[in-house]
């Protein structure tokens, strides 16, 4: 699967491609002097890049951008590796959400070398973005995890919590999508396994690709039936109702968890609530 990334782009449009390089969960930028941009082909030519993904994944104003992936102490003059979810902001929009969708399938080809049903290696297959068996025709294509997360609020009240995982920040609700869910189902079911709340007027809000490792969450917001909590002690360690003007630390803007409270917000200013 993998191959030097300089003797593959006899099949990419002519202009010199955009490339995506990471390092586990960074991302190898340029500076330029109006800031920072994803690097070219050409810049990272004496670099031993491994491609890890199709010759091209799309096109990015008029180039070909693939992802490779590069170990930290490659980077070249003028270059540095971020943790990419705190580019949000320092580089174009359509970049940063490209470099989401080359991170996801960076390491979603990582992860699926060989054949689930017959144990053989497989390959990218020539049509389309699946890697295929060629022993028992297998078809694996990205793996996509459907999360719902949720903003509960009580009159002017939003529902926030501490997770385990990362303990610094008070956050909405989040879950998994079970098999035979409804993403309503699983709202009213993370909701009263983790808080022990019910809910009703479940709305969709909006969705956003989560690349770590590969979520698409789902927003909803909802109204809690009483004021009652009621933690699980595993993934939740504290959650309380906090109003618009006393909130706690929160996650960067990057995720929809952020928006969904900044709705909040927003909202409470308004008097919507």
């Amino acid at each position: 699967m993998s191959q030097e990334i300089n003797a593959t782009y006899a099949n990419c449009v002519p202009a010199d491609p955009y490339c995506f390089a990471f390092c586990k969960d960074e991302i190898l930028m340029k500076h330029t002097g109006s800031g920072l941009c994803v690097p070219l082909a050409s810049d990272l030519a004496d670099l031993s890049l491994q491609k890890a993904a199709t010759p091209s994944l799309g096109q990015l104003d008029g180039r070909a951008y693939y992802a490779a992936t590069v170990t930290k102490d490659q980077a070249p003059d003028g270059f540095s590796f971020f943790v990419l979810r705190r580019l949000y902001g320092q580089i174009h929009n359509e970049w940063f959400w490209q470099a989401f969708r080359a991170y996801h399938i960076t390491n979603w080809l990582k992860s699926t070398q060989f054949c689930g049903r017959c144990g053989s290696p497989l390959s990218l297959d020539n049509h389309e973005l699946a890697m295929k068996c060629a022993n028992c025709g297998n078809m694996i294509y990205p793996r996509l995890s459907p999360a719902i997360i949720v903003a509960v609020t009580r009159g002017d009240k939003l529902l926030l919590a501490r997770n385990r995982m990362r303990p610094e920040l008070y956050s909405v609700i989040a879950g998994f999508v079970e098999p035979g869910e409804t993403l309503e189902d699983c709202v009213q079911r993370e909701l009263m396994e983790e808080v022990g709340v019910k809910v009703t007027d479940i709305t969709y809000f909006g969705s956003q690709p989560w690349p770590f490792p590969d979520s698409l969450m789902i927003g909803f917001t909802a109204k809690a039936v009483s004021d009652s909590i009621r933690i699980d002690n595993n993934e939740i360690i504290e959650a309380a109702w906090f109003s618009a003007d006393q909130l706690p630390a929160i996650p960067p803007s990057v995720s929809i968890g952020r928006r969904l409270i900044d709705w909040f917000a927003n909202n409470n200013q308004k008097g919507k609530f």
